[in-house]
C-alpha cells in the first residue's frame, strides 16, 4: 500500500466501500458558496448541498460568526435539569414554522436521533394516555429512517437492515413503497399514479389490528432511496386512516424541511400536517450537528399532564440544545428569512426541473423525477452489476469538477438554496457530458 493511501487507513468511513474509496479517494479541503476545493485546488460545483444539508451554502459569514462567537462566550451548557436562554428563544422561533398547533419541540443531534427520539415519544405517548396496547409501529418499504435501532427496524432499505436483522425492534410492519416506474417515468413533479397505495394501511391495520398500533411514520419525500415523490393524494390518505383509527402520523423531514420544498416543511408543501416532524440536516445549514422533533400540542400537555415534579419523559441527549448548535441555528434561520431563501427555492424549482427532464432520452436513462429542490435520474443497470453504472457516473461527475449523490443506479441531487440558474445548466451539461462519455 503506498505512502498516500496508508495515511487514509485509519478512518472507517461510513455508507462507504472503504477499500475503492482509498484507492481513488474523492476528497475535498474546504468549501465556500456553491463550491468544494480539492486539496489541490480544484473547484467542485456542490449539487448535493453536502449530504442534503447545507441549504444556505457553505461557509456563510454569519453563521460562521455566530458559532465563533458563542464557542468564547460558553462552549457548553448541561441540557438535564439546567438551560440557557438561547435555547429557549431557537425553540419558539422554529415553532413559528411548523404547521398550526405544533409548538413544541425536543432538541437532538442528528436526524437519527430524531427519529428514535419520535418513536420513543409515540410509544410512551400511548401509555401517558392509557393505551398501552399500542406498541406495533409501521414505516415503508425503502424508507430511511437514520441508523438507531428503532430508524432500521421502521426503515426499508434492505442493506441497511440486512446485517442486524437479528436485533431489530419487535412490532413493525411496512407499507409498500410508491415508485411506479411502469407508470410515472418522467414524472414532473407530483406523479399522477398510485394513490391507491396508501390503502394497504388499512390491511395491515386488519392484520395487526388498529388499537395495537402507536403511529406510522414515512418520509414525505424519499430521499436516500433516490427522491420518490409521493402519488397524488397518497400523504392526504394516510392522513385520513391514521385519524379514522387514531393513530399518530410521523413525518420524518430531516431531507425536506427547510426550504428543500420551497416552503418551511413538507407538511405545508403537500397541506398535510402529521402529529409529529423529525428533522436535522437544514436545521444549522449543516455547520453543527442538530436535530428537532416537533410535536402536536396535545401530545405534549398528555406528558404535562400529570401532579408532581417528577421527569416527564426519560429520554434526552448530552448535547440537547448545544450552545454552538442553537448559535448556528439562530444564525440559520436568519439567513434563510432575511435571504428568503425558502421563496427562492420555489422560484428556482421550475428551472431546476426543465433543466433535469432534458436528460430524457440520453442513453441509459430510464427515469427523471422532481419535487422543489430535490431531483433524481435513474440509470438503467448494467446487467449483473447493479449499481456499478451509479458507481461510475458519480465517480467521473466528481473528475470534472461536478458533486452528486448516488444511490444504486440512481444519481440525486439537492442544491444549496442559494444556487443560481448558471449552476443549474452547468451541473446538467456536466452530468450530460459524462452519460455521452
Amino acid at each position: 500500500m503506498s505512502e498516500k493511501n496508508q495515511s487514509l487507513e485509519s478512518f472507517w468511513m461510513p455508507f462507504t466501500g472503504n477499500r475503492a474509496f482509498k484507492k481513488n479517494p474523492r476528497l475535498v479541503a474546504r468549501s465556500n458558496g456553491m463550491f468544494y476545493y480539492t486539496p489541490d485546488g480544484r473547484e467542485i460545483l456542490d449539487m448535493v448541498a453536502g449530504l442534503w444539508c447545507c441549504n444556505a451554502g457553505h461557509g456563510h459569514p454569519a453563521i460562521v460568526e455566530a458559532i465563533q462567537t458563542q464557542a468564547a462566550e460558553m462552549d457548553y451548557a448541561p441540557p438535564f435539569g439546567f438551560g440557557h436562554p438561547a435555547a429557549f428563544e431557537i425553540a419558539e422561533t422554529l415553532t413559528t414554522l411548523t404547521p398550526e398547533g405544533m409548538n413544541h419541540v425536543f432538541f437532538t443531534n442528528s436526524g437519527s436521533e430524531s427519529v428514535d427520539t419520535a418513536l420513543k415519544i409515540a410509544l410512551a405517548y400511548q401509555k401517558e394516555r392509557g393505551q398501552p396496547s399500542r406498541t406495533r409501529l409501521i414505516g415503508r418499504e425503502r424508507g430511511y429512517h437514520g441508523v438507531g435501532f428503532g430508524g432500521i427496524s421502521v426503515g426499508g432499505i434492505p442493506y441497511n437492515r440486512k446485517q442486524f436483522s437479528n436485533s431489530m425492534i419487535p412490532g413493525v410492519d411496512h407499507l409498500p413503497h410508491t415508485h411506479l416506474l411502469d407508470r410515472n417515468a418522467y414524472s414532473r413533479g407530483i406523479p399522477e399514479f398510485g394513490v391507491e397505495l396508501a390503502d394497504e394501511l388499512e390491511n395491515i391495520l386488519t392484520l395487526h389490528d388498529p388499537g395495537n398500533v402507536a403511529a406510522v411514520i414515512v418520509e414525505p419525500i424519499a430521499g436516500s432511496a433516490g427522491v420518490l415523490i409521493p402519488p397524488k393524494g397518497y400523504l392526504k390518505r394516510l392522513r385520513e386512516i391514521c385519524d379514522k383509527h387514531d393513530i399518530l402520523l410521523i413525518f420524518d423531514e430531516v431531507i425536506t424541511g427547510f426550504g428543500r420544498l420551497g416552503d418551511n416543511f413538507a407538511a405545508q408543501a403537500f397541506d398535510v400536517t402529521p402529529d409529529i416532524i423529525t428533522s436535522a440536516k437544514g436545521l444549522t445549514s449543516g455547520t453543527v450537528p442538530m436535530g428537532a422533533v416537533f410535536v402536536r400540542d396535545d401530545i405534549y400537555n398528555e406528558f404535562m399532564s400529570k401532579p408532581g415534579v417528577a421527569i416527564e419523559l426519560f429520554h434526552g441527549y448530552t448535547y440537547s440544545a448545544h450552545p454552538l448548535a442553537v448559535a448556528a441555528c439562530k444564525a440559520t434561520q436568519k439567513v434563510y428569512a432575511d435571504e428568503g431563501l425558502f421563496q427562492r427555492a420555489a422560484d428556482m424549482a421550475p428551472v431546476f426541473e426543465d433543466a433535469l427532464h432534458s436528460l430524457k432520452g440520453e442513453a441509459n436513462v430510464i427515469d427523471v423525477r422532481n419535487y422543489g429542490l430535490m431531483g433524481a435520474v435513474e440509470f438503467a443497470p448494467i446487467d449483473g452489476q447493479p449499481g456499478m453504472r451509479g458507481a461510475e457516473i458519480i465517480q467521473k461527475c466528481f473528475e470534472a469538477d461536478l458533486m452528486v449523490r448516488v444511490t444504486g443506479d440512481t444519481i440525486a441531487m439537492s442544491p444549496p438554496l442559494i444556487l443560481e440558474e448558471s449552476h443549474i445548466q452547468h451541473a446538467i451539461e456536466t452530468l450530460r457530458t459524462v452519460l455521452r462519455a
